[in-house]
């Protein structure tokens, strides 16, 4: 099992995202699965032109020269691709975004419709790999990701692949809490990340008991609210100081 992660958070190591990433990829490995965590922003990748070369005159190859290439190989080879991203303006983020749009060489230009009648590109290849998601955000409730949930179906719908799994965490900023009360809670939060990449390692999937642990939220809204609210007076405080 090869599973790619793609991260775009343009904090990189600093982020929550990259937390989140990262014990999900650590579960996944210790239970066997070879993964690499691809951070984005260290990467070459120019915005498509739409100039259709990719497709028409050069077929795969874009005319960009840049490090896009060698990521399609590694998308290309993996059984689970996983694209991991802070929420931005309830979308990836413009790292991710472009990455995303470099995609389009894996497709064949010529169309037909899928089972549903609807109209997609030809597949280029036998075999795609699983899609994945992984998404933080500084709000606290669950269901601010509605944009990226049908984002990644829309993907595996191009593609004619699946989706293998989803983890999206409200409250993103309570992964930064160290030594705090808040602190077994994360922790519990982080072993059930592990055991979700252990998951997709040996199932190509997270099971529905772990998907709904990981969907409850790490704190009361309310609290979340205040204590949010507060930190973000204290910073405007201390720059106003400067």
């Amino acid at each position: 099992m090869i599973i790619t992660l793609f991260n775009g958070s343009p904090r990189m190591k600093k982020s929550r995202t990259y937390t989140i990433a990262d014990e999900f990829l650590r579960g996944a490995a210790e239970a066997g699965a070879q993964v690499e965590h691809i951070l984005l922003q260290k990467k070459k990748i120019k915005p498509c032109l739409g100039c259709f070369n990719c497709l028409i005159k050069t077929p795969g190859i874009c005319i960009h020269k840049d490090d896009q290439g060698e990521l399609i190989k590694k998308f290309m080879a993996s059984d689970v691709a996983i694209f991991a991203s802070p929420l931005y303006a309830d979308n990836f983020s413009g790292q991710t975004k472009t990455f995303i749009d470099r995609l389009i060489p894996i497709l064949d230009p010529h169309l037909e419709k899928d089972e549903n009648g609807e109209v997609r590109h030809v597949k280029k290849h036998d075999k795609y790999p699983l899609l994945g998601v992984i998404s933080n955000c500084g709000f606290p409730e669950q269901s601010q990701f509605p944009a990226l949930k049908i984002i990644i179906r829309r993907m595996a719908r191009n593609l004619d692949t699946e989706v293998a799994m989803e983890i999206y965490r409200g409250g993103g900023p309570l992964l930064d809490a160290v030594d705090t009360p808040l602190k077994p809670v994360i922790d519990g939060y982080k072993n059930l990340l592990r055991k979700a990449g252990a998951e997709v390692a040996v199932n190509s999937k997270i099971s529905e008991s772990t998907a709904a642990e990981l969907e409850k939220p790490l704190v009361p809204v309310d609290m979340y609210i205040a204590t949010a609210n507060s930190w973000w007076d204290e910073q405007i405080k201390e720059a106003r100081k400067a």
